[in-house]
């Protein structure tokens, strides 16, 4: 005997999608300055966003989730519903989570022992790093945008490789 799951049609899992706007949802800080989200009648504290185009447009399909990563809903787009006052709470909230400093300048990569060692300029100052080789920790996002995640999970951003100069390129190109 076998068990078989139905497989659920697209559309009924978009309908099953809780959407939410200015009219169920309240936003506000607690004074430790967690996120707290409210929809109807239920109310969550501790949650993040976590934006489905992150490098190409944060502002539309955001997920909201609890700290155990339960998605308790979706904004369709931050510039359609809420108030300003939310907009800017929310986009806070974005920048903090998806916080990359951007590389201005490869000043050197060094590989040994299947790691790459990065020293580089950002527009957070400077930074030296280092890269586990292979797995995907080097990758383009977009079209020209390349992220970098080092060892211990910190982002970089390249916005625009073709903005290097030949040598910081040479330097990059076996990563790419």
């Amino acid at each position: 005997m076998h068990n078989t799951i139905p497989e659920q049609s697209d559309l009924s899992v978009a309908a099953s999608i809780n959407y939410l706007t200015a009219d169920n949802t309240l936003f506000t800080l607690t004074k430790g300055q967690m996120l707290t989200v409210q929809v109807n009648d239920e109310t969550y504290t501790g949650v993040y966003l976590h934006c489905s185009f992150p490098h190409t447009n944060s502002r539309i399909y955001i997920s909201i989730r609890t700290k155990e990563n339960k998605e308790i809903g979706i904004i369709k787009s931050l510039d359609e519903d809420f108030p300003k006052e939310t907009v800017k709470l929310l986009e806070e909230q974005i920048k903090i989570r998806y916080f990359a400093p951007e590389i201005t300048k490869i000043l050197t990569i060094k590989e040994e022992f299947g790691y790459s060692y990065w020293d580089t300029e950002t527009n957070a100052g400077n930074c030296r790093f280092t890269v586990r080789a292979g797995g995907g920790n080097v990758k383009l996002v977009a079209d020209h945008k390349l992220l970098i995640i080092d060892v211990y999970g910190n982002r970089f951003v390249i916005s625009n490789i073709k903005e290097l100069s030949d040598k910081e390129y040479r330097l990059l190109e076996m990563y790419i």
